[in-house]
């Protein structure tokens, strides 16, 4: 590490001395004593000020070398030294230390709105407002110190106005694109007492104020432990303080090897000969779900079609007319998608279909959930169909209908009675009709996005009687509507003939086979007699349960299994997916607070945690059913990503795969005879956290893979990001990241996750991951599994579907759906 330093303690000297040659008159004026100069006053000059600002970091490359060459030369330059007989690149660690990234039109903009409020001779803001003025009013702190820092050398007090001339001058001095300015200003933010020294006190201030403006807890010992290494590293005299060049030493070593730019200053074009049209990669993912929606389309519209030809033929088209046709063709649907919606649920079923490797390739099984919302949107439009034109059409024409033609049409299905709109709402067939509809609209908005999730636009009066368990306890009053259903359906207006009553005929095999999984289940669960083996629980609610594995139990990498605890719910079942490997002799699942009874079983666990009781809650199992991740046995180079607790179903996998255990059967099936395993040659995992101390999840998993990594070839390539930290290159974290090369290169640890994977700062850029990966491995088709929120979901499937018809590699998207 010592020779890393010393090697980037030469290269600035050079570069420096370059700059000097270069442009000898940049040097003249000391920085910091620039001659102020007079904001822009028009937008010409305001853009003409703002593209000298853009243009920070960037040089012109020899026309020989294509970006993604001399990206990558540039990036072992850093890592092992300029390459023999060629000169390093000086502009490429101005990136490293960026302070803001807003022009002076829109620093002016923001200053007028806050200055137009106040009144004096000179238009001016408050001090305070500083950071909000050059964009970092998400780090109020950090914008504090260093407007101390500026003001300093104009020995100004920090805490006065601050005009439209003296911000532009701020502004101008934190955009320099010299790196000496942009150093010497960090130097000073350091530099408390002004001496031009910096001392181990002063590093570890610093070091707490970067931890507290990118959300980090660091204790005062902490920052005392990472202070002392870099005195020890850049002081080897023992003069107890740094000086600037040292100070730029150590910022040139944050940006790890391999990190990618912000997504605002990367977006480069990969150009490959794409072996499909766009229109053929968007048949290839969509052509299972298209012809399923197509011919359930089709037999909706067959079926009303036939119900509508029907009735129009019948005594009673004379009173009620196509009102009639068109409420009879709604019911007819009705009946097909009451029966259908309980398929897309029956998990046991579809875990043992997608077996089939004929079926599996046919069937979108992954996309189960949102079949099952799409077939509830149709019963929502045949309901609407059915009892809207039952009650403002058909009902007011037999109330006004003409005795005589009453009489010789449909008086026999009312007992030769005109009845009143009252009566025939109150008669079996209309009270059980109204009866539904009710029950069902209470079932659909509580299944909507808000009250499930309580989401805060909701009313408080409304959000405390939502939730999970309400939408859960809602849903099974379907089975008072099925009840009713057959109630109504045996009690027609219009028909006494049974063969007409076809509403059992459709439910009887969806409803039964249901109830047979239900009570499947209940015997499965009693039959998996489980024991809790440790409960943990971590920062971030999230509580973590290693179970006995049952005799019999036996899962694939990516499948979830059902969790009941008789002590919160004795009904509710919720999904998790099991982060332990199939050859393991335990379950482990891992679970967030995210609901109401998630709440209610992390509390009970942290209870008898906490009080040091042995005997734990009980819980019961079922499963394991199948999930999208199950298919990435089905390529030879793969792409998990998670957010968050997301990354739950990835683990299970990269375990399987660094023991090299998964079977070589694309179908999910028992293999017998198998002897050979399949593994991926090529696992990309990428983890994305909002908070540090969401690593100690699965610290034990990546301790494990690391080593099976040392003791391999490796096939996994690991990356974890921190989105609370600031992205590589910005001045708010450059301290931290050269703490983290620095311990990583003396330690081999990151001081992030505590793992042997490199922490990367922020959100990945991933149009450039992808950009890497399409290059990387041509011709290839990856597999992309995601968990995660629906937002990147759609950002991802859309790269995915751009990548795969821009260049010769294919990105096939999977999505869990539980």
């Amino acid at each position: 590490m010592k020779q890393l330093l010393l090697y980037y303690y030469h290269f600035y000297s050079w570069q420096n001395s370059k700059e000097k040659e270069i442009n000898p008159s940049s040097m003249e004026t000391p920085v910091g004593r620039q001659t102020a100069q007079e904001p822009p006053l028009s937008t010409s000059s305001s853009s003409s000020s703002s593209s000298s600002s853009s243009s920070v970091g960037v040089r012109v490359f020899p026309l020989s070398f294509s970006p993604e060459t001399r990206a990558m030369q540039v990036t072992n330059r850093l890592d092992h030294g300029p390459e023999k007989g060629e000169e390093p690149a000086a502009g490429l660690v101005i990136e490293r230390l960026r302070f803001i990234d807003i022009d002076w039109q829109e620093v002016e903009t923001r200053f007028d709105r806050l200055a137009s409020t106040r009144k004096g001779p000179e238009p001016a803001v408050k001090w305070s407002d500083f950071g909000f003025c050059v964009g970092l009013q998400q780090s109020t702190e950090f914008a504090n110190v260093l407007l101390r820092a500026l003001r300093r050398r104009t020995r100004r007090n920090y805490k006065t106005d601050i005009t439209k001339r003296e911000l532009y001058s701020l502004w101008h001095c934190l955009v320099d694109p010299c790196f000496d300015s942009r150093v010497k200003i960090f130097f000073d933010m350091c530099d408390r007492n002004m001496d031009g020294r910096i001392t181990e006190s002063d590093i570890k201030q610093a070091i707490l104020l970067c931890a507290t403006t990118n959300k980090l807890s660091v204790t005062h010992e902490q920052a005392q432990e990472h202070a002392a290494p870099i005195m020890e590293v850049l002081d080897p005299e023992g003069r107890g303080y740094l000086e600037q060049h040292q100070v730029a030493t150590l910022l040139n070593v944050s940006l790890p090897k391999g990190t990618v730019a912000p997504a605002s200053h990367s977006k480069a074009t990969v150009y490959q000969e794409p072996n499909m049209s766009r229109a053929e990669i968007l048949f290839r993912t969509y052509w299972r779900r298209a012809w399923i929606v197509l011919l359930w389309l089709m037999i909706c519209f067959s079926l009303f079609t036939w119900k509508f030809i029907q009735y129009k033929h019948r005594a009673a088209f004379e009173v009620m007319g196509y009102c009639l046709c068109t409420a009879k063709g709604a019911a007819e649907t009705l009946k097909f998608n009451m029966a259908l919606i309980l398929l897309p649920v029956c998990r046991n079923t579809i875990t043992w279909l997608r077996r089939n490797r004929m079926i599996n390739s046919v069937v979108p099984f992954n996309d189960n959930i949102n079949f099952h919302k799409l077939v509830a949107g149709g019963i929502v439009v045949g309901v609407i169909l059915h009892g809207g034109t039952h009650l403002t059409c058909d009902f007011p024409r037999i109330c006004g209908s003409d005795r005589s033609i009453f009489r010789q049409t449909i008086a026999a299905g009312f007992g030769y009675h005109q009845p009143s709109y009252i009566e025939i709402l109150a008669t079996t067939e209309g009270a059980t009709g109204i009866a539904m509809v009710i029950l069902m609209a209470i079932v659909f908005l509580l299944a909507t996005k808000w009250p499930r999730r309580q989401s805060p636009p909701l009313p408080k009066s409304i959000r405390n009687v939502t939730g999970y368990n309400t939408f859960w306890y809602s849903h099974h009053l379907l089975i008072l509507v099925y009840v009713l259903l057959i109630v109504h359906s045996m009690f027609l207006f219009l028909t006494t003939n049974l063969i007409e009553k076809t509403t059992w005929m459709y439910i009887a095999f969806p409803v039964l086979l249901c109830a047979g999984e239900r009570i499947f289940r209940v015997i499965r669960s009693e039959f998996y007699q489980v024991e809790i083996l440790k409960a943990n629980i971590y920062p971030g609610k999230v509580l973590s349960l290693t179970l006995r594995k049952p005799e019999g139990f036996k899962h694939k990498s990516g499948m979830y299994v059902f969790i009941q605890c008789p002590r919160v719910s004795t009904f509710q079942w919720h999904p998790f997916s099991l982060t332990s490997g199939p050859e393991d002799d335990h379950l482990s699942v891992h679970i967030r607070t995210l609901g109401d009874w998630s709440y209610q079983i992390y509390s009970l666990f942290q209870e008898e945690i906490l009080c040091g009781v042995n005997k734990y809650p009980k819980v019961i199992i079922d499963g394991p059913y199948g999930a999208a991740s199950q298919d990435y046995v089905k390529y030879d180079v793969i792409m998990l990503i998670g957010l968050g607790i997301g990354a739950t179903p990835f683990i299970s996998i990269l375990r399987d795969i660094t023991r090299g255990l998964q079977k070589t059967c694309l179908d999910h099936a028992d293999c017998r005879g198998c002897s050979s395993t399949r593994v991926p040659s090529k696992a990309y995992f990428y983890w994305v956290t909002r908070e540090q101390s969401s690593f100690d999840w699965f610290r034990d998993s990546f301790i494990e893979i690391t080593k099976a990594k040392q003791r391999q070839s490796s096939v996994i390539e690991m990356h974890n990001f921190l989105s609370s930290v600031y992205q590589h290159g910005d001045a708010r974290s450059a301290l931290l990241g050269s703490i983290q090369a620095l311990y990583h290169a003396n330690n081999g640890i990151d001081i992030f996750s505590r793992t042997q994977v490199r922490t990367h700062f922020g959100r990945p850029n991933w149009f450039s991951t992808f950009s890497k990966l399409a290059i990387r491995h041509r011709g290839k088709q990856i597999g992309v599994f995601y968990c995660g929120p629906l937002a990147l979901a759609r950002e991802l499937k859309g790269l995915c579907t751009e990548f795969s018809s821009t260049t010769t590699t294919r990105f096939v998207f999977h999505k869990e759906n539980y």
